[in-house]
């Protein structure tokens, strides 16, 4: 048996993790201010409710007061992992990237679904429609999940902001540490030893083209490129010994640096040991010859004959590669889990005594809430016409109650905390002070009679101040054409709704802040974590149709994105004020007089707040070199007519297949 196999089979039965943590560099935060305002109290009640072993606290953070500092120097303060997650990826890019600022030193890591798109297996049994898994995996946001997990196994200094994808099957990490290939100068291992574990555990290869998930030789020297990694690890051996071990560029080849010793984690998340596979696909036949023998008996033989064909395709897929397509489906047999026992997540890949920290926790618990049931529906349809085995029901998102029985300790983080948060917290933490000294917004009732000409007049008046406006309403439809009745009369205006992609959110975001237009018409994406310090008018129209968009958490959040300039206004079109709008109205006028009280006592100006225009998805494209829409226009604007024509030619042969 491969050394890395050695005593797995015990450890694995027992549920152990391996204990593979290597480096514990204390959390150390790096910025040029101190904390201020309302932060420090923030900050000192959150960290001893942590030590005091509270297990839920909640943060009220208004817009612009600093909440992602607070978070930092409370992980600051009690030296935990932390799991942060986020909504969306957007707003997980962005934190990342604040938090990657501030703890230079330490391992910030982003995880989300490494699906561009993704159009998940179904059954229409109306309509007799068997619609096929269709799916297109972003390589180099797979490349930062791996780098997630291998960050977790290999320090305690490690901080992953994650969305709601982190609640998802990924693989038992027990395997995933106990597979991983150890190199180490002190130790004897041949090549030929190594390259057979480094098959073992998913590694192709290819001494053609090294790329992600891949080795090559190259006579006595292993080239390795993980998928976690930016550039490859060179080993060169001497008879039964690792004489070095190297990062080597990637691009150049030059070597960048030497270790002593060095795991290799594998290259996929669902590896198996070989005795643990042997087991599943023992465990796996005897689910399907169940299967059939109750199909047979129901008479439906169509469906018998469906799920034998394609298990026992995947059978010897399993067997002879080690892998088959949609082998998380398999998930529970291949982790020896029982029946309806839940799968293994990120979150396993934690310490027992990591912190958890949920960002906009009024629309991210919701999120949680929901996952577990929507997937169930579709995966029972398969089940029951004879597609999938039961056991692919196990092969799911974490129930909410799963998810909290995983969790230490939470802090829910929210401008507008959830009636959950509020009833299970132990401590709610105001910080309401801004260290700008900015005040919550003005805001205004006006009658929706006269609304679209009063928002043009107030947005030419923006305008000629350099100064930018939000618009919410209450539909695409509705957004779309009052940006053409905008644009008609002579007003610079964008919308952006679901049916935008997010890295074209992103450019439209940031040529709103460096002034390409004035005018950003939206629905509900212009709510939580924008952070547009440009913005002086939020304009609310039908502020008074009851419901999602317009109850009073989604108004504070509205209200929010105007409390980054110290000219921040809010008008609200109505022609009747609401249960919501006035809780609205008084929760915003509550915060202000808070805040005038302590910036008089203190002496406080309010300052606009000023930021560099960055994309906020930069943590994202630094990480995975992704290009922007206005990088792809430069390049195609340099070439000839001729070649575009072919780049268009060969786009739709591709689609065509």
């Amino acid at each position: 048996m491969s050394s890395h196999l050695k005593n797995i089979e015990g450890m694995q039965m027992e549920g152990k993790l391996p204990e593979v943590r290597l480096a514990n560099t204390p959390f150390r935060v790096v910025a040029p201010y101190e904390p201020s305002g309302d932060q420090p109290q923030a900050i000192e009640k959150l960290a001893r409710g942590i030590e005091e072993g509270l297990r839920y606290q909640t943060l009220l953070g208004v817009t612009g007061s600093g909440k992602t500092f607070t978070m930092a120097k409370t992980i600051e303060a009690v030296q935990k992992p932390t799991l942060v997650m986020a909504p969306n990826k957007t707003l997980a890019a962005q934190l990342a990237a604040e938090l990657k600022e501030f703890f230079p030193d330490n391992s910030v890591v982003y995880f989300v679904s490494y699906y561009d798109y993704y159009q998940p297996e179904a059954y229409v049994p109306s309509s007799d429609t068997f619609i096929e898994k269709d799916a297109s995996i972003n390589e180099e946001v797979e490349k930062l999940r791996h780098a997630a997990t291998s960050a977790l196994l290999s320090r305690r200094d490690c901080i992953v902001v994650a969305s709601v994808s982190c609640i998802y099957g990924i693989g038992s990490p027990m395997d995933y540490a106990g597979m991983a290939v150890f190199l180490d100068k002190q130790k004897e291992m041949d090549r030929d030893q190594v390259i057979h574990e480094l098959i073992d555990i998913q590694y192709d290869r290819n001494d053609y083209e090294l790329k992600r998930g891949t080795f090559r030789v190259r006579g006595d020297a292993l080239d390795i490129f993980p998928p976690y990694a930016d550039n490859p690890v060179r080993v060169e051996f001497w008879g039964d010994e690792i004489e070095r071990i190297a990062e080597v560029s990637f691009v150049t080849g030059e070597e960048l640096g030497d270790f002593e010793a060095l795991p290799i984690w594998p290259a996929s998340h669902y590896v198996t040991a070989r005795p643990k596979m042997d087991r599943a696909l023992t465990t796996i036949r005897d689910e399907l010859r169940d299967r059939l023998q109750q199909f047979n008996e129901e008479g439906k033989l169509l469906e018998a004959q469906r799920l034998e064909m394609r298990v026992q395709y995947d059978l010897e897929m399993l067997e002879t590669m080690g892998f088959c397509s949609g082998i998380e489906n398999y998930s529970r047999h291949l982790d020896g889990r029982q029946p309806g026992e839940p799968p293994y997540t990120l979150i396993d890949y934690f310490p027992d005594d990591f912190l958890c920290i949920i960002d906009e926790s009024h629309v991210t618990v919701p999120q949680i809430r929901g996952m577990h049931e929507g997937d169930r529906s579709r995966k029972v349809t398969l089940a029951e016409h004879g597609f999938r085995l039961p056991s692919c029901l196990d092969n799911r998102p974490l129930r909410f109650d799963e998810f909290e029985e995983r969790i230490p300790q939470f802090v829910y983080v929210s401008a507008t905390p959830g009636d959950y948060e509020e009833k299970v917290s132990q401590q709610q933490v105001e910080q309401v002070i801004r260290p700008t000294g900015l005040l919550d917004p003005q805001i205004i009732l006006r009658s929706s009679a006269s609304q679209i000409d009063d928002i043009i007049d107030e947005a030419k008046e923006r305008a000629a101040r350099e100064e930018r406006v939000l618009i919410t309403t209450l539909t695409k439809k509705m957004a779309e054409d009052l940006t053409d009745h905008l644009l008609d009369q002579g007003v610079r205006a964008r919308y952006m709704h679901s049916d935008i992609g997010t890295l074209e959110r992103v450019d439209i975001l940031r040529d709103l802040r460096l002034g390409k237009f004035d005018v950003l018409v939206g629905i509900n994406l212009l709510r939580e974590g924008l952070d547009l310090p440009e913005v002086s008018l939020v304009a609310i129209l039908d502020a008074d149709k009851e419901g999602f968009l317009r109850n009073h958490r989604s108004l504070i959040q509205t209200i929010g994105r105007a409390a980054r300039n110290v000219s921040g206004q809010v008008i609200m079109y109505a022609d009747k004020t609401t249960d919501s709008m006035d809780r609205a109205i008084k929760e915003t006028a509550r915060r202000r007089r808070i805040q005038e009280a302590y910036n008089a006592e203190h002496g406080i100006e309010p300052k606009t707040i000023r930021k560099a225009i960055n994309d906020i998805m930069s943590y994202v494209t630094d990480e995975m070199g992704s290009t922007t829409a206005e990088q792809v226009n430069r390049e195609l604007a340099e070439l000839s007519r001729e070649e575009v024509l072919r780049i268009i030619g060969s786009m739709e042969d591709d689609m065509a297949e």
